[in-house]
Parts: C-alpha cells; structure tokens; sequence
C-alpha cells in the first residue's frame, strides 16, 4: 500500500520527521522515510535529544571516548553535531533539487538562551558553523527575545526555525521580524535567496491546556487548537505574505516563512490519531510529525485540502471559548513558559546521563 504522505505534497505541504536523533540514523528509518513517505526535512529539540541518550546505548562510545576533563555539555555538543551532520546529508539531494525550498534539518539552541537575545544570536551563529551545511536550521524560541535574536539572525544570513509559538500574536510577531530582515538585506544589496524560515506553531498541546478548563460535555473540546491554527494561517501568514510588500521581496528572491505545525501527536486518545494532520493540510506549509503520527496517517491519514476550510467556524469557536470564560492568551502564555520550562527539565536529564555514564567510563 502506498503511503498516504506521499499525497501531501501535491498539496503544497512538506512532511518533516520530529524526532531526529541517533536511533532513527542508525536503523536507517530516516533513509525509509525518505523514500517511502516523501519526508523531506527533520527535526531536533532537547527532549529528543534526552529520550534517545537516556533510552539507548548509541551514544555510550562517543561518552567513553570522551576525555576525562570533557564536560557534558561537550560530550553532547559532539554527539549532536554527528548526528544533525548526517541527517543534514541525507536531506542534501532534496534541498539541491527545492533549490533550497526544502530539506532542511533543525538543531535548537540550549533553552537557557530563550530570555537572551544576545547570547541566542551569538549560538545561533556557533551552531550554524559548527554544523557546517547549508540546509540546516537553528531553532530560536518564540520569546520576545527569542524574536528580537530571530530577527537579527535572519538579518545576518542565517536560516531560523522559530520554535515554540502558540499564540496569534507572538506569530505574527514573528513574521513581521522576518518582513522586516528581509526588507533590510534588499535595501542592502545583500542575498536573500538562500535565507529559508518557518514558524514552528504548537497544536495539541493548546488543546490539552485548554480541555481541563472546559466542561467534559462541552462542544468545544478538541478543537480549539485546531481553530487557533487556521486563524493562525488566514490571519497572520495570508495577510502577510500575500502582501504587494512582500510581493516586492519576493521579485528579489526572498522566500516565504512557511508555517510550520509541530506537536501534531494527539494528546488524548479519545481524539482521532490523525486529527492535527487531517485538519491543517494546506499550501506553504510544514506539518511535523513523530513516530505515532506518521504511522497513523501513513493508512489512516484523509488528504485534503482542509487548512483553509471552515475558517469562520474557527472563529465562532473562538469566540465561544472567549464567552466561556476562558483567555487563549493565558493559556497560550503559560505555553510558552512551560515549554521553554520542559525542554531545560529534558537538557538537565540528558546531561546528568552523560556525566553518570562518563564517570562510570572513566572510573572502570
């Protein structure tokens, strides 16, 4: 049977693998994937990172081999570096044949950057050299320093996936950033064709926030971050990158900021295992998918243009959300703060198994 992600993009959506990292590499799943499903771009976070050095034991002779006096920020930085490497050239061939418009592979700066600007432009600079290939993402949190250091990387030439975004307003936010860089390098007389951008909008989780504070009965569970997503894609992205000012960029060769929907994986097993990828299937965008998801949607998927369907429904179930008494902006903020919050929690984890695992090494 052929795999129903293969009918994405004729739609004008790229599948991106959420979950790149050592184990997918060493299988050769990600080589499958490629082939099989039409995944042409992946994804790395801190607690990817964490799930495969704590649950495996690929990355036991990189920590052996490590010096005594290596720190285990050092030890992973290594690691992480291989592994983006390798997922970066696998994903070659798509980007040379996009042009650039696609295969790209994401590494995220340490969460303790998201509340400093200067310190996550300097990082996003070190990851970009250190990773040394041209379809490499750096992944900024959504912060409001997050955006300012977004803005000032795309400004300097560096390709940005900006991550952690659940709210219209930070998105939008994010997107004028990117107008407003991209204008700068024109006016520069500076390359903007080989700058590549998405806005990684989170999905389920919105929903989870927001199911606890609803009534079981209520008519509005599961489907607020749905909703909150096409609102995101008519309001914020069609108004401004169908704009005559980004018209006039895009004669000069810039591209579009896609958006990107992460955190696709249901959260509730009384949902469908394909909603978040059923219902935002659109053009100029990027769903992301982990293990669970792909192999749902894989036969049990509905293609279809859907992203720009029921766009006033959306905003009647917004509305109602409102009049329950319950602020998407709240919500959206105490988002924002966890995640910057469980992506620290999972880099601690991680690098306190590598020290324990260096130790023990080095202690034998």
């Amino acid at each position: 049977m052929t795999s129903k992600w293969n009918e994405l993009a004729d739609l004008g959506q790229s599948v991106w693998y959420d979950n790149v990292a050592r184990p997918a590499l060493a299988d050769g799943l990600l080589e499958r994937l490629i082939a099989e499903d039409n995944v042409t771009g992946g994804t790395s976070n801190p607690s990817i990172f964490s799930k495969a050095v704590l649950e495996s034991d690929l990355y036991d002779d990189d920590i052996a081999a490590a010096a005594p006096g290596d720190s285990p920020e050092a030890i992973f930085e290594r690691c992480a570096q291989a592994d983006i490497q390798q997922a970066c050239d696998l994903f070659r061939p798509i980007w040379e044949r996009t042009d650039g418009g696609d295969g790209y592979v994401s590494i995220e700066e340490e969460a303790y950057m998201a509340f400093d600007a200067e310190q996550a432009v300097r990082r996003g600079h070190e990851l970009k050299a250190l990773i040394d290939r041209p379809n490499v993402m750096i992944k900024v949190p959504g912060t409001a320093e997050g955006v300012e250091a977004f803005r000032r990387l795309t400004r300097e030439g560096v390709s940005v996936n900006v991550t952690l975004l659940f709210s219209r307003r930070r998105y939008r936010e994010v997107a004028e950033a990117y107008v407003d860089a991209i204008r700068e390098r024109v006016a520069a007389g500076e390359d903007v064709s080989s700058i590549a951008s998405v806005a990684s909008f989170f999905v389920s989780r919105i929903d989870t926030q927001v199911d606890k504070r609803l009534p079981e009965d209520s008519p509005l569970r599961g489907t607020i971050a749905v909703a909150n997503a096409k609102l995101a894609y008519a309001d914020v992205y069609k108004t401004i990158f169908t704009s005559d000012a980004w018209r006039e960029l895009a004669a000069a060769g810039a591209n579009v900021q896609r958006p990107l929907w992460a955190s696709t994986g249901v959260k509730d097993p009384a949902y469908r295992a394909t909603l978040y990828i059923d219902e935002l299937i659109g053009p100029d965008t990027v769903t992301t998918v982990p293990d669970a998801a792909l192999e749902a949607f894989r036969t049990q998927g509905t293609p279809g243009s859907t992203l720009e369907q029921d766009v006033d429904e959306a905003r009647r179930r917004l509305d109602e959300l409102a009049a329950a008494g319950i602020d998407l902006d709240e919500v959206t903020d105490d988002l924002e703060r966890d995640g910057v919050k469980q992506f620290s929690d999972a880099s601690e984890k991680m690098l306190a198994a590598i020290a324990e695992k260096a130790s023990r090494v080095h202690a034998a």
